[in-house]
């Protein structure tokens, strides 16, 4: 029996314009009523995660920063928060800035960025309202704590950018593929399968009890963990290879219809 169902949210409870569909919000609602407790898995910082799970009525804590940072809805701290090293970030910043990679620095639930290279709309849709343009890096390194860092390339630049981050930050920082035109840099032992754990743990839930929900590469570790790993239609070939179900795409409701399968 499910008792605890953990969704990615860009992807597969919303789709680019951020709307959720009736049947996807009904459908999370009556698991809630069933006493399921829902949570949202995200690469999002937690303070703009939060605006969707107030709006979904969740209350639980939240999965934000791959998992790296745990925080009940309604609670001014976090459960869980695992730092990304200074001295990595750092060395992240400095690859990208040698490389000319577009960089967006996570540190202390604010996003950092030197500059904006996107319309100002890609960053309010895929990151979030609360970014602030800074002079230098180390400005943000003196006075906040780090989470990840992340960069922004177009889709076909993405795996090169994966190779190079993965051979020099070995044994330092874990590399993901968030979104097609995101790769990031977070702490090591960090990501969404660890960090669900951890909060099933936390509840007192086992793991066959566990349902998660994704659609892209950040989302492997979780969906292989859950005791049902459900990938979306519309989800990478290798997140679907590795789980238990394939749901419909995101256009066709497949939150809720991995709902009704499993849980309702």
């Amino acid at each position: 029996m499910i008792r605890l169902a953990a969704f990615d949210l860009d992807g597969t409870v919303m789709g680019p314009d951020r709307s959720i569909t009736p049947r996807v919000r009904e459908a999370l609602a009556a698991a809630q009523a069933r006493g399921v407790v829902v949570t949202l898995a995200t690469g999002r910082m937690f303070p703009t995660v939060l605006p969707y799970a107030l709006d979904l009525n969740i209350d639980a804590p939240l999965l934000a920063c791959q998992g790296g940072w745990i925080q009940w809805v309604h609670a001014d701290t976090p459960l869980l928060r695992v730092p990304l090293p200074v001295e990595v970030a750092r060395d992240a910043v400095a690859l990208a800035e040698q490389r000319g990679w577009h960089t967006v620095l996570y540190a202390d639930g604010e996003i950092f960025l030197r500059e904006l290279r996107e319309m100002p709309s890609f960053y309010e849709a895929l990151l979030g309202l609360n970014n602030a343009l800074i002079p230098d890096w180390e400005q943000v390194f003196q006075h906040h704590i780090p989470d990840k860092v992340l960069f922004v390339a177009e889709a076909a630049e993405i795996p090169a950018m994966g190779d190079l981050l993965r051979a020099s930050f070995a044994g330092r920082g874990q590399v993901f593929r968030s979104h097609d035109r995101f790769i990031e840099v977070v702490p090591v032992g960090v990501d969404k399968g660890t960090g669900l754990a951890w909060l099933a743990e936390y509840l007192g839930i086992s793991r066959e009890d566990v349902m998660a929900v994704g659609d892209h590469e950040n989302d492997v570790p979780m969906v292989q963990w859950a005791g049902v790993g459900v990938a979306m239609g519309n989800a990478t070939a290798h997140l679907q290879s590795t789980a238990d179900w394939i749901a419909p795409p995101l256009e066709d409701d497949g939150v809720a219809v991995a709902l009704e399968r499993f849980v309702l």
